[in-house]
């Protein structure tokens, strides 16, 4: 994710923290020193923030673990201002797996909801209006806001987990796309009627409205990758890679990628050694903005973005496209199977137009 930095890596995935996240502490921090409270009410407000995200990433952890025990990696888990976001190579299609999956967050503040509650003997009033940047109370704070977070999760809307879980349920009973459909229609419902009834009432929350607006628009994006997986379903990746492509060689310079940009309609260009090896793929974003900051005599080798997956032009369409969402390349590499040689690559471009020439001939043939 753009303006994210990593701050360590744990079984295989990175945490990332965006930018905005600091913006959050020093706003906390702030509040809380001009409110009056001092410096130590502001260093204890930022405290439990930080304490608060630590809870948000391990509840992403619980995502993680047990998707992981489905053979699915999770490339990172980056914090925003509004939570924590893992990102899962893909969710599982069966219902009973995305349940498991979908359900573990949840029970990990559960979990530390009950070892707060158990190991300290501490009671809370559970409240909408809790105040969790009031001063003392450390731990019965920590303890309502992972019951919180359980009770606002399990909300039925995309990308939440009562998302995920609903479609998982609709899913035992429905086809997977129009499970996806319903799921993602009921959480854009809901997400419209809190934002509407927040603005006709006297009560604005910012941070409340972003979060309906993250979950519409995650929800849309959510049905609209299902149908295209449904799309993509008997199709083989030979069916629409791109296999008329310019290549560059490792001693090229950034010029050379500008001409080859220039040229032709082809935006990302595969570097490739003597021998045909792949080495990485120059981006037009990454030769645009290297170009602007040292030059166009400036090696491609240092610029060229890695690409460790690839798929084969026998593979099926829909778990390359699943491939290529997780990867941080713009073109997925087909290697030939038998001499390793790069044959095509696989772009959402490329999909998108045997998609749309697909549907064009189908029209047609229903016609005659």
């Amino acid at each position: 994710m753009k303006w994210s930095f990593r701050i360590f890596t744990f079984a295989g995935t990175e945490v990332r923290v965006h930018v905005t996240f600091f913006l959050l502490l020093l706003f906390v921090a702030g509040q809380s020193f001009l409110s009056g409270q001092g410096m130590a009410s502001a260093l204890e407000s930022t405290l439990f923030i930080l304490t608060m995200f630590a809870c948000v990433l391990l509840h992403e952890f619980g995502h993680v673990l047990a998707a992981r025990g489905y053979g699915i990696r999770t490339p990172d888990i980056t914090l925003l201002p509004i939570g924590g976001v893992a990102r899962l190579e893909r969710m599982p299609r069966k219902p009973s797996q995305e349940l498991v999956v979908a359900i573990s967050g949840p029970l990990v503040n559960v979990i530390i909801a009950a070892a707060i509650y158990l190991g300290l003997g501490i009671n809370a009033e559970f409240n909408p209006g809790y105040d969790f940047l009031k001063t003392g109370n450390f731990f019965e704070k920590l303890m309502v806001w992972n019951i919180f977070m359980v009770v606002f999760n399990l909300i039925p809307a995309f990308p939440m987990d009562g998302g995920r879980l609903l479609r998982a349920l609709l899913a035992m009973f429905l086809e997977y796309g129009q499970a996806t459909r319903l799921a993602a229609s009921i959480g854009q419902g809901i997400a419209m009627l809190v934002a509407i009834s927040m603005l006709l009432s006297a009560t604005f929350h910012p941070m409340l409205l972003l979060i309906c607006f993250f979950i519409f628009m995650a929800a849309g994006q959510e049905a609209a990758n299902v149908t295209q997986q449904e799309a993509t379903r008997d199709l083989r990746v030979r069916d629409a890679m791109l296999t008329d492509f310019r290549t560059l060689p490792p001693h090229a310079k950034l010029r050379d990628g500008v001409e080859l940009l220039l040229a032709g309609v082809q935006q990302d260009f595969p570097v490739l050694d003597a021998h045909g090896g792949m080495q990485g793929m120059l981006s037009r974003r990454d030769l645009i903005s290297a170009l602007a900051e040292k030059g166009p005599d400036h090696p491609v080798i240092d610029v060229i973005q890695p690409c460790p997956q690839s798929t084969q032009p026998a593979a099926d369409l829909t778990q390359a496209l699943d491939t290529l969402g997780a990867s941080d390349c713009p073109a997925l590499p087909v290697i030939d199977p038998l001499n390793g040689e790069l044959i095509g690559l696989l772009t959402a471009e490329n999909i998108g137009e045997t998609l749309m020439v697909r549907a064009a001939l189908m029209k047609t043939r229903t016609a005659a």
